[in-house]
């Protein structure tokens, strides 16, 4: 009957080796306790947005989506031009010409 020496001491040293292991973590999970336990109980930081400021936001996430054009008026105005039926109220535009440019110079 043959015996096999070199397996009776792989696991024995496999053994061992677990234990060392084991002690190892066991002392690291005991240090993590108590430093929680030693450290005060922190209290935990809370932001809450108002209605107001939930309707901001939305209000300005709509406002990014957006083209800035509408796109309605402006199909509109081209119909208008192409039947010939747009009016240009010339009294008003110049109005508003000669006011940006009193903005824009400084002049009012």
């Amino acid at each position: 009957m043959a015996i096999n020496v070199n397996q009776g001491v792989v696991t024995t040293t496999t053994v061992k080796t677990d234990k060392v292991d084991q002690n190892i973590q066991k002392q690291q999970i005991a240090q993590q306790q108590q430093a929680v336990m030693s450290s005060p109980a922190q209290k935990q930081d809370s932001v809450s947005l108002t209605v107001q400021a939930q309707q901001f936001t939305k209000a300005s996430e709509k406002a990014s989506n957006s083209s800035g054009i509408d796109q309605e008026k402006v199909d509109k105005i081209k119909q208008a031009i192409a039947e010939g039926k747009y009016k240009v109220n010339v009294e008003q535009l110049a109005k508003r010409i000669m006011q940006f440019e009193g903005e824009l110079f400084g002049r009012k």
